[in-house]
């Protein structure tokens, strides 16, 4: 099933964080304005680049972050309370 990013273009970068470590995400470092996160488990690795924690991101970065980096599913994101 494929995401609705249109549903998402309101995501802050707090709330991202925040859903990151309510899955098991773990901060690992920082460099400049991009935080790095990861889940021992199953080694994946998230990196969150922001200035503000108000800050919002582009559909496209939303998709590499969601999708590619984090590997959620529209209903890991239901479960985490991003998507009604």
């Amino acid at each position: 099933m494929a995401i609705n990013y249109g549903q998402l273009r309101s995501l802050t970068a707090r709330a991202l964080i925040s859903a990151l470590i309510r899955d098991g995400f773990v901060f690992d470092r920082q460099s400049g304005a991009h935080q790095h996160y990861y889940r021992h488990t199953d080694h994946r690795r998230v990196t969150v680049s922001f200035h503000r924690p108000s800050d919002t991101f582009p559909p496209k970065t939303l998709k590499r972050i969601i999708e590619d980096q984090a590997g959620w599913t529209e209903d890991d994101l239901k479960r985490l309370g991003l998507l009604a």
